[in-house]
């Protein structure tokens, strides 16, 4: 029998007593008109009577004012299901508009969609409405030693049955009671309420990681979810929701109801190969819960290795690290629960991508005896994408992704119009600047040291002016695997100035474009001062040379990058010696953003930064510190 079957709840024993038991410990009937005003307004002050109090601190007594509110939540909940739809909309939707997602409160169904709606209302609590009643809200959400509710659901702890339906509906209650206090507060001084700006998935395409899901496959991922070992059985209901929702195109609900499932499913692994199975459960009030963010980690809180990585292997480490928890990534799971995301407009692509990923978790971790269901034909593609998959969002990828979008830019150089020769002939007082080509020169001259450092298959060493520096090879070298889980701190500091180096070389070539443009028109124009034409050709000279040395130091930053973790082999000084060079190289290229601005138009002097720079990098790379960490 497979743990999964094994378990029966998540929640520890003092939990399930606080959330199953405590509340229902008092027969009272509590009359709901002693709360609820007769417009239908929240009583406040008789809600908050409910809270006790230590006589000891005067902190709050959780164990008594859960036992006290137990009555209170029960009339609340009898009292919504007494509602048809209509009457609830007419006499509490006003009281909801605060949230910014008033449907999300007038869902009406079963277990499931009830326990959405309180994952969602209780993430909408977290304002200062008083003491007295943020005391409430802390009973209920805001302190481990209440219900915690907010932490229970969304660590995916508790199943269905295990949340009274009381307690959904006094959360749902409580939050209209809220709306009606902002409200005032809003009158008596005068202001409005501006809600922030939704958080929106741009580059969707970069999250295209897996086919999109058809209906065979989901039906096929419904039988999954019944037989594999990664499902919790009392967590069923919320898979079988979660895979409805999507089919009924209620994407945001259906990755809100997946991703504590993820959750579960991984906490069961990582109990299971850490050995730590009491870490299953809820923790109590003086330890932390097991979540993603430990599960994911390198180190238990023990310093052991987690052998919870050894089991996923990188490829899923690296989607899971993705996709919740690199700044640059979607952080589908913090947003969601932080309500930063429009929920009515919340993409498919993005819940195609974890729904599948959950899909593979189901393959992986069952039965031999699903042999046929693992090797289906529209399970097949969704497992070889998830073996395969590589980091998009780490700073490493992040880096890959700029020097390509910079040479791509740089590419473009070729195609800015430009003026003849013999018009550049008849501009008087112009002299013949030969600096440009002893530039390429020293140039080529570096580049030939850097290919001997190149894969064999990246370059040919015959002519590397003309084959090193091409889009082709930084393509090549960029698709380059590099271990980006865990990165050591050097690794990554590395990576920070290497991405400003990139992101300044970008700046200059937009520079030169937007530049260049602009002189061209208005020399066909003929609107342009003498000075300013003799300016306009010295740019022109200066892109002979400035479009070569960027895709140098875009080939230095990707060599370095392929090899950035034999940094963590140089010994202090060594490694004080490559900062300094690479940060020569940043100082370089932030000159140069200043002197191609449209406000310097510094050409002369950026081919004298350009000489004193290649110089430098020269002398470096002669003493054989540039590339010593790529020795072998």
């Amino acid at each position: 029998m497979a743990l999964s079957d094994s378990v029966t709840t998540c929640l520890s024993q003092p939990v399930h007593y606080a959330i199953c038991k405590l509340g229902f410990e008092k027969k009272d009937t509590y009359d709901i008109n002693n709360i609820l005003s007769g417009n239908g307004e929240v009583c406040w002050q008789a809600v908050t009577e409910h809270v006790c109090y230590l006589e000891s601190d005067q902190s709050v007594d959780y164990i008594k004012s859960i036992r006290s509110l137990g009555p209170v939540c029960e009339s609340v909940n009898v009292h919504f299901k007494s509602l048809t739809k209509e009457q609830f909309v007419i006499q509490y939707a006003s009281w909801l508009h605060w949230t910014n997602c008033t449907e999300v409160y007038l869902l009406k169904g079963n277990d499931c969609p009830f326990l959405l709606r309180d994952l969602l209302a209780s993430k909408q609590l977290a304002v200062i409405f008083g003491q007295a009643v943020m005391n409430v809200l802390r009973i209920f959400i805001g302190s481990p030693y209440g219900l915690n509710l907010r932490n229970v659901l969304w660590h995916g702890f508790a199943s269905p049955q295990e949340i009274p339906a009381k307690y959904c509906a006094m959360l749902l209650f409580l939050t209209a009671g809220l709306g009606q206090l902002l409200q005032t507060y809003l009158l008596q001084n005068k202001c409005i309420l501006l809600h922030r700006p939704y958080v929106i998935f741009v580059s969707l395409e970069e999250l295209d990681v897996f086919p999109d899901l058809n209906n065979e496959t989901l039906s096929i991922a419904e039988e999954l979810v019944k037989l594999s070992s990664f499902v919790l059985k009392t967590m069923l209901p919320f898979w079988i929701a979660a895979l409805t929702a999507f089919k009924q195109s209620r994407y945001a609900d259906s990755v809100i109801l997946l991703l504590p499932q993820l959750e579960v499913g991984l906490r069961l692994l990582f109990t299971t190969t850490n050995k730590c199975p009491n870490r299953l459960l809820t923790a109590e009030s003086s330890a932390f819960y097991t979540t993603f963010d430990e599960m994911l980690a390198k180190h238990l809180d023990n310093d052991e290795v987690n052998q919870l990585p050894v089991i996923l292997e990188e490829p899923a480490m690296e989607f899971l690290w993705d996709f919740l928890n690199h700044q640059e990534g979607p952080r589908v799971r913090d947003r969601l629960s932080h309500g930063e995301i429009n929920l009515e407009a919340f993409p498919r692509e993005v819940a195609n991508q974890i729904v599948a990923f959950a899909i593979t978790l189901l393959c992986r971790f069952s039965d031999e005896n699903m042999f046929s269901l693992k090797e289906h034909t529209v399970i097949k593609p969704l497992m070889n994408c998830a073996s395969c998959y590589q980091s998009r969002f780490h700073p490493i990828s992040r880096l890959k992704k700029q020097v390509l979008e910079c040479m791509k830019s740089i590419h473009l150089w070729s195609r800015l119009p430009t003026v003849s020769e013999e018009q550049v002939q008849t501009i008087k007082g112009l002299e013949e600047n030969a600096e440009a080509s002893t530039l390429i020169l020293m140039i080529s001259e570096i580049t030939s040291q850097l290919v001997q450092y190149m894969p064999q298959n990246c370059c040919s060493s015959d002519d590397p002016i003309n084959s090193v520096l091409t889009e082709r090879l930084l393509t090549e070298l960029c698709d380059t695997r590099i271990c980006t889980l865990y990165s050591p701190r050097p690794v990554l500091e590395i990576v920070v100035i290497l991405r400003k180096i990139s992101t300044q070389c970008h700046q200059v070539s937009e520079q030169v474009i937007a530049g260049a443009e602009v002189r061209y028109t208005q020399w066909v124009n003929k609107t342009l001062r003498s000075r300013q034409r003799h300016n306009y050709l010295r740019m022109l000279n200066s892109i002979k040379f400035l479009s070569p040395v960027l895709r140098l130091i875009l080939i230095l930053i990707t060599v370095e990058v392929v090899s950035v973790h034999a940094v963590c082999k140089k010994n202090p000084f060594d490694y004080q010696q490559y900062l300094k060079f690479l940060k020569l190289i940043l100082q370089y290229t932030e000159n140069l953003v200043t002197y191609t601005s449209p406000e310097k138009n510094k050409w002369d002097e950026t081919m004298e930064l350009t000489n004193k720079a290649l110089i430098k990098i020269r002398k470096i790379s002669d003493r054989k510190l540039m590339l010593m960490h790529l020795a072998t």
